[in-house]
């Protein structure tokens, strides 16, 4: 019988955005997978955890933390950077299939429990459509309230400017490419926002919907220093960062 497997979107951080359709995901689950990415990474699991614990009414589930592969860091730009994120979602593919054949049963159902919604700059469906070349599976996706959605009701602004479009982005690519209107940048390790115009308009946040959220807005000029210093320290503080930012160029620039 064809294993299933839901891929549930879990919010952004607060346990409070897990949709009612989610809760209905988690409670048809039996086993959960989860990437085991080091000590500095194991609030993560945890609050997975957490959202189980919290929302499915029968016990009797059981998490499977999954050794997350090593990832070439080294090259960061052009094929060489696609190439390596392309070995690092084959490696991860082959140890989900692995886990998905050796602890789920045939007709059993799992789950991956994606942060924020699973459609956005996350891998998950990008690797089960490989694992599903070698292993019988059907999946679903659940949406999940993005990091984005959290960013702009935390700052109380609308993501648009009147009848214009928003970029999502990376720091990679606004490094190369610069600012133009209102972009949404993720993945960004290198504060790139400080390559903008003094002028250029930034809302920030950080561990967004947890405990340790942390929010700066103003000019890339009037507080771009801060945000990087303040991202550092709570970087080195946490042993990992999950950070976004909303641009807006100034009136006239771009």
């Amino acid at each position: 019988m064809t294993r299933r497997i839901h891929v549930i979107g879990i919010g952004a951080g607060d346990p409070d955005q897990v949709t009612a359709q989610a809760v209905t995901a988690l409670n048809d689950t039996q086993v959960f997978f989860a990437m085991d990415k080091g000590d500095a990474k194991d609030d993560l699991v945890a609050l997975r955890r957490h959202i189980c614990e919290r929302f499915i009414r029968e016990p009797g589930y059981r998490f499977v933390e999954l050794p997350d592969p090593p990832r070439d860091r080294a090259a960061s730009d052009g094929p060489d950077y696609r190439r390596a994120v392309a070995d690092w979602h084959a490696a991860r593919a082959r140890v989900w299939a692995d886990a998905i054949t050796s602890e789920l049963s045939d007709g059993a159902t799992g789950a991956f429990l994606a942060w924020g919604d699973p459609s956005l700059y996350d891998s998950t469906l990008r690797i089960l459509d490989t694992v599903a070349n070698h292993v019988d599976i059907d999946y679903d996706v659940i949406p999940g309230v993005t990091a984005v959605q959290t960013l702009t009701a935390r700052h109380r602004i609308p993501l648009n400017d009147v009848g214009e479009p928003v970029l999502i982005t990376t720091g990679r690519q606004l490094r190369d490419h610069g600012l133009a209107g209102s972009a949404v940048v993720m993945l960004d390790a290198d504060c790139s926002f400080l390559s903008c115009p003094p002028d250029t308009r930034i809302w920030w946040g950080a561990y967004l919907g947890t405990p340790d959220e942390l929010l700066m807005s103003g000019t890339v000029g009037e507080v771009g220093s801060r945000i990087a210093a303040v991202r550092a320290d709570a970087r080195a503080r946490h042993g990992w960062i999950m950070d976004t930012y909303l641009l807006r160029s100034a009136p006239g620039g771009g």
